[in-house]
């Protein structure tokens, strides 16, 4: 059976919108042509994928088995014509975890990768759709499971992770803190913590019960927010430059285990676009000159093998 790109393009869209009217305007069709093109493919295959009623628009059973093949579908062909007509397309990359400042180590890379165009993700559940859809290459941030089984990943770095106090917190004048010593402070986070997967597995794996969530507005606002309160602590990677106005806080070293921060690089499988192995060559050379990838079981603490 030979399938035609643009159908399976139309329904992947379509899928992911819910919506013709929306789908339609995104690959720039009408609405009829849209509604034909996936008419002609459900009668190719033989069964219905989408249900239609009145204002909505769901996945049959038959929808959803259909979904991620047809979307590695698209990625390959799209790839399949990059690789001859666009070869000097920059290398679209997006990032996530904005408060950890992911951009320094892309910045120690991306001259040896060469030419990158970069984005402005907002969680890890954003920037996978973005993958999917094709609509980036790859991507730079803490990575976790579930990942999509369409998406593959590569560790790039571990970062030492420092607690960031009040002056007037009771463990501030310390030269170095364990975890455990953090039981009886607070946690700020910036957002709910069931969806900072970092910050929550440390709470659970040291006993931190004080948790309280605060609003994620940039770096020099959650900072005062921390330094708002002498109970509270937050935690931050090592090397995260602290903005030039941030006062009443001291940052303190983690030991006995030292936590580790994992950055990873993600794209789809099967989809390499020619910049993704200079930017994955160049993230090994750094990992080995700068010993990113240092890990002791014994010293150090992961929330998963790294």
């Amino acid at each position: 059976m030979d399938l035609d790109v643009a159908q399976i393009r139309a329904f992947v869209r379509a899928a992911e919108e819910l919506h013709f009217g929306r789908a339609a305007a995104a690959l720039s069709l009408s609405q009829q042509a849209l509604s034909k093109r996936i008419a002609r493919l459900e009668s190719l295959l033989g069964t219905r994928l989408f249900l239609r009623g009145p204002g909505t628009v769901t996945l049959t059973d038959a929808g959803r088995r259909f979904l991620e093949p047809a979307r590695r579908t698209v990625a390959a062909a799209d790839a399949a014509v990059a690789a001859v007509t666009d070869t000097s397309r920059p290398l679209r990359v997006d990032v996530w975890g904005h408060l950890y400042a992911p951009m320094r180590t892309l910045a120690e890379v991306a001259h040896e990768a060469g030419t990158l165009t970069l984005g402005h993700g907002r969680d890890l559940p954003s920037v996978t759709q973005a993958l999917l859809r094709g609509d980036i290459d790859a991507a730079f941030g803490r990575a976790h499971p579930p990942l999509h089984p369409a998406l593959a990943h590569r560790l790039v770095r571990l970062e030492p992770v420092d607690a960031v106090l009040p002056t007037g917190h009771p463990l501030a004048d310390r030269d170095a803190l364990r975890p455990d010593d953090l039981r009886d402070s607070v946690l700020w986070t910036p957002g709910p913590l069931d969806r900072l997967d970092f910050l929550h597995r440390f709470t659970d794996r040291f006993g931190i019960t004080g948790r309280t969530a605060g609003v994620n507005l940039g770096l020099a606002h959650f900072l005062a927010d921390v330094a708002a309160d002498p109970r509270r602590f937050t935690l931050l990677p090592a090397d995260v430059p602290l903005p030039d106005d941030t006062r009443g806080l001291r940052t303190v070293p983690l030991v006995d285990p030292t936590p580790l921060y994992a950055w990873s690089l993600l794209w789809r499988t099967g989809d390499r676009h020619p910049g993704l192995d200079r930017l994955t060559a160049a993230c090994a050379a750094h990992a080995r000159t700068g010993r990113w990838l240092e890990y002791t079981p014994s010293r150090d603490w992961l929330p998963e093998p790294p």
